[in-house]
């Protein structure tokens, strides 16, 4: 006896019901709608995979191009942190951080000419720099070495130094928002720089709107005698909220810790929000798919009433009725469902190679260099997503088989046999 056969009865009808019928037009219609709505689940299952892949793909990039520039976490502490390097050594302690650096920033309104832009001001120690951020391997012209104590050389951002049409060993003069007292009156402090470098992280962002001085340059235009603070960088970014909360026992008292998604907080939140919104909106073309199921199946039960009567008079309960076409729609639910994870995550694992060959083929190309800073399409496939996108189809097709399957046990046996 095979497997199929040992089963219970109601699966073996509801199974037989699944399949495509040959014995009139009408059978084959209703398969053909079954197939509709499987098709239709399994299009939008694997277009929610896609686009969220995609979208995650996008946040990946834009995130990484960020904490290249950025601190994974950053130690405050009120009225600077003059011992630094004890404090550095304490965060080390900690086995997910993987470097230290001391800070200043401030901002500042760089002027050449006529042009002027404000500025995030960030005074670093170039050799201690490399171990937090990326800025050193990203300065295209010039060398982020050059900046030493005294010499008031600065390294600006690609898009500023285009801004302000400025090149290597041209000068900027900085204005600081505190003012000082002269026999004019009170006046910004001004300092001239020597651009001495320029980068590009690929984020426009910062791009046009970050600098880098050394740190005793920084320290003497803000009058301070220590560093403000210390940035780190740790193994794993996602575990950043959970790393700064138990740096905090770590460091010495009073001080304050932060991680990178509190320090962009509005943008995190805002990705997040897409994220969910989008999924909700693409979650309504599964929807569409079942109420095509609660129509495929209305119309099979609409068909089957003699059988479902013949069964009636056989001993089915309505029970049992019901669960035949409850059978029948979950399956085609599963299968979608099924269908639909299998292409939406080979589509979103081979992305890469798709999109260039629709690109080719059609001689366009989605992504412009010049406007989105990349070219191709990224794709990060997240296996929650899968497993949370899969659970929702499934439980939307189950929903979609509960008014036709107790339209069917409802089915009063003489009234149905009456015409038959």
């Amino acid at each position: 006896m095979s497997i199929i056969q040992a089963l219970p009865y109601e699966w073996l009808v509801g199974l037989r019901y699944t399949r495509a019928g040959k014995r009139s037009g009408r059978d084959s219609f209703i398969s053909f709608i079954s197939l509709i709505s499987v098709t239709g689940i399994a299009l939008g299952v694997a277009a929610l995979i896609i686009v969220l892949s995609v979208m995650n793909g996008f946040q990946k990039d834009v995130t990484d191009r960020m904490l290249s520039v950025l601190a994974h976490v950053e130690v405050f502490q009120e009225g600077g942190m003059p011992d630094w390097r004890a404090s550095a050594q304490q965060a080390m302690r900690h086995p997910a951080v993987r470097g230290a650096a001391p800070f200043v920033e401030t901002q500042g309104l760089l002027q050449k000419g006529g042009a002027m832009r404000p500025s995030a001001v960030r005074g670093v120690l170039p050799g201690e720099e490399e171990k937090v951020s990326d800025v050193a391997r990203q300065v295209v012209q010039g060398s982020f070495a050059a900046l030493e104590p005294g010499r008031f050389n600065i390294v600006l951002g690609d898009g500023l130094a285009r801004a302000m049409n400025v090149g290597i060993g041209d000068r900027v003069t900085m204005y600081l928002a505190q003012a000082q007292m002269t026999p004019a009156g009170m006046l910004p402090r001004t300092r001239s720089f020597t651009v001495a470098g320029i980068f590009k992280s690929g984020h426009p962002e910062f791009d046009a709107s970050l600098s880098f001085v050394h740190i005793e340059d920084a320290q003497r235009m803000e009058r301070l005698s220590a560093p403000a603070g210390l940035r780190l960088r740790i193994a794993d970014v996602r575990e950043a909220p959970l790393v700064a909360k138990e740096l905090e026992p770590l460091l010495p008292a009073g001080s304050e810790v932060r991680d990178w998604s509190k320090l962009n907080a509005n943008w995190f939140a805002a990705v997040q929000t897409e994220k969910k919104m989008m999924f909700i909106v693409l979650t309504l073309i599964i929807a569409v798919a079942a109420f095509n199921l609660v129509s495929s199946l209305v119309m099979t039960v609409t068909d089957k009433q003699a059988d479902i009567a013949i069964l009636r008079t056989l001993g089915a309960s309505p029970g049992s009725i019901q669960k035949i076409f409850m059978i029948q729609g979950a399956v085609i639910g599963l299968l979608g469902t099924a269908a639909g994870l299998v292409l939406g995550v080979l589509v979103a694992l081979n992305i890469d190679l798709i999109v260039p060959f629709i690109e080719n083929l059609l001689g366009v190309q989605f992504l412009s260099k010049d406007i989105y800073l990349i070219s191709t399409v990224p794709s990060d496939l997240r296996w929650p997503d899968v497993a949370r996108i899969g659970v929702v189809s499934v439980l939307l097709a189950f929903a979609a088989t509960l008014y036709p399957s107790r339209s069917a046990a409802r089915v009063k046996p003489a009234e149905a046999l009456r015409y038959e």
